[in-house]
């Protein structure tokens, strides 16, 4: 991945000399070198292109980086503040932006006072660049997908009474490890019974039992790129309530993604979907968005909720996961990934939505 130019050729939307990153996710999707936490940063200038980093990522760094990137090494009394200064003072930088929704008030203090310029806000700028995916960002996440879809697909015979949702939870992570992950999108989520009604629940030492709906939200991490995937199954038998929940989910998910495509707003899209639930009375039981963004991050721009009037892009990439979450008695949720286009959208997961009764 290599987006440094892409960086360059919108500092003048905001009329800046340059941008700092400093965030983790944001290094990343512009030099496609990751280094942990705050243990490196890039300045993008009109001119250049310069990363820092200390000499535990130097030589990774040298090989990863893309060519023409300057590299150079922080050490004692030689911060990432000075080393940013030293090109600040060479090129003549007069606006430089920075990422206020990540940096710290502290770091932003420290690079204030070191530095001799003016520090702009503009984590905008990345988050809007970020939206759209290229060729290459799509591959990334088809390939995370299909390895999520693989660990779901083996897990599934192994869902029975008497396992555990820590032990599901577990067997996900090891087998999307196994398949070629490089890390988790997010800690899996493995919910069944009453706890299903938890919509961002931890999976515990509670076993699983006959009668009960599993829900397993899953993802990894390929190529730095996140996966996102929700199902629903059911253990033994379903009530008529339970199969009524699961085809209201089913259905709302449905016309949400027909309704997704590029230049309609993520409220439209959501409204879509929330509009089956609604018409079903289950609407007091859906309170979070249709979807959000994926990518770098598990959530990013752009987002599929009622909050958001701005059309979507096309090349943007979102979760489509409504559901239905009955308080201490059942819940279910289906996710997809979406790929928004002109036209309408592609999704990207193939894993099977009908409902299973293991």
């Amino acid at each position: 991945m290599d987006h440094f130019a892409n960086i360059t050729a919108h500092l003048a939307d905001l009329e800046l000399d340059a941008l700092l990153l400093t965030n983790e996710a944001n290094r990343f999707y512009a030099s496609g070198f990751h280094s942990a936490g705050t243990d490196g940063a890039a300045l993008v200038t009109r001119r250049a292109v310069y990363y820092f980093t200390d000499s535990r990522y130097t030589e990774a760094a040298g090989r990863a980086l893309p060519d023409g990137v300057v590299l150079r090494e922080v050490g004692r009394g030689r911060g990432y503040a000075a080393l940013t200064e030293e090109v600040v003072q060479a090129e003549r930088l007069s606006r430089v932006g920075f990422e206020d929704a990540y940096m710290t008030v502290a770091d932003y203090e420290r690079y204030r006072k070191a530095l001799s310029c003016q520090l702009v806000p503009a984590a905008e700028l990345l988050w809007r660049l970020r939206q759209v995916k290229d060729a290459e960002e799509r591959e990334a996440m088809v390939a995370a997908q299909r390895i999520a879809e693989r660990a779901l697909e083996d897990i599934l015979g192994e869902i029975r009474p008497g396992v555990t949702e820590k032990e599901i939870a577990a067997r996900l992570q090891y087998l999307m490890l196994h398949y070629g992950a490089s890390d988790m999108s997010f800690d899996p989520i493995v919910v069944s019974g009453p706890n299903g009604s938890l919509p961002h629940g931890v999976p515990s030492e509670k076993a699983i039992q006959s009668g009960e709906f599993v829900t397993m939200d899953l993802g990894c991490v390929y190529h730095g790129y996140c996966s996102d995937m929700t199902r629903t199954v059911a253990v033994g038998h379903v009530t008529e309530e339970m199969r009524a929940v699961y085809e209201t989910v089913l259905a709302a998910q449905a016309a949400g993604i027909a309704a997704a495509r590029a230049g309609v707003t993520g409220r439209a899209v959501d409204g879509a979907a929330r509009a089956v639930i609604e018409q079903a009375g289950y609407g007091a039981y859906f309170g979070h968005s249709f979807g959000h963004g994926v990518g770098v991050e598990i959530h990013e721009s752009p987002n599929a909720s009622p909050m958001n009037e701005t059309p979507l892009p096309a090349g943007a990439v979102i979760s489509a996961e409504p559901g239905i979450y009955l308080p201490g008695r059942l819940g279910v949720r289906i996710e997809d990934v979406i790929l928004l286009t002109e036209e309408g959208c592609e999704d990207i997961t193939l894993a099977p939505k009908e409902l299973l009764i293991l």
